[in-house]
């Protein structure tokens, strides 16, 4: 089993929404992902998709871009992002999903030689300045200790992979709530999305407290999926 992945798909959500309007090499961008994911991923293979999936702003609309991805080889593991105005009722999302994938939310998953755990996540907020995002922030921090307890429960001793959509960093590229807690669980790797363009550059990747941190939205990666080892 290799593991890849990949966020910040952007699809149309049956709607007609040029992703070129932010720069040039959007241009035709699922494309290139779906050609470099057939070429790469077999079917025992796990696709992780960190949020940012479709533009839909309902689950019938999303359904062709569910279908289209979920058509792709491998086994996949989708999370919620802060565009999927879509996901809304789990089970309904569950429900439309074929059975190689698993929508991840506030519990864990396991696939062959590794547990997988995650939560959107948050803008990091060091302080509680700012209450309405720290109270996400908070609720968030909260939502990712009940996915890794699901994982420690359900791992039998496997890697822990997490998935974030937001960047568990702050500006300065400071840890938060979410560091702390994937370090005291010992977690293998953390996958997360969200940034693009300028934003990039705000990107923690490699090791930091015994975490693997890979930044994997589809136009910070050339459009090809990132392949990790466990």
């Amino acid at each position: 089993m290799r593991i890849f992945a990949i966020g910040d798909l952007h699809l149309p959500g049956g709607q007609s929404k040029p992703m070129d309007v932010f720069g040039a090499h959007w241009a035709g961008h699922f494309e290139k992902i779906a050609q470099d994911w057939r070429a790469r991923v077999g079917q025992e293979d796990v696709v992780l998709l960190p949020g940012d999936l479709s533009w839909a702003m309902t689950l019938e609309e999303a359904a062709p871009d569910l279908e289209a991805v979920c058509g792709l080889p491998g086994r996949k593991i989708l999370l919620r992002g802060n565009h999927d105005y879509w996901w809304s009722s789990l089970t309904r999302v569950r429900g439309l999903l074929p059975p190689e994938a698993f929508a991840l939310q506030n519990d864990a998953c396991v696939l062959g030689d590794a547990v997988f755990a995650g939560t959107r996540g948050w803008t990091v907020a060091p302080s509680a300045a700012n209450e309405r995002d720290y109270k996400i922030y908070r609720r968030e921090v909260m939502r990712l200790e009940l996915s890794l307890k699901a994982a420690a429960q359900k791992g039998g001793g496997r890697p822990i992979v997490v998935l974030l959509h937001f960047p568990p960093f702050g500006d300065k590229k400071e840890g938060s709530g979410f560091t702390e807690l994937m370090e005291s669980y010992a977690v293998r790797h953390c996958v997360y999305g969200h940034l693009h363009g300028e934003g990039l550059k705000y990107a923690v990747s490699g090791e930091r407290g015994g975490v693997n941190y890979h930044q994997v939205s589809c136009d910070g990666l050339g459009f090809q999926l990132h392949q990790f080892e466990l």
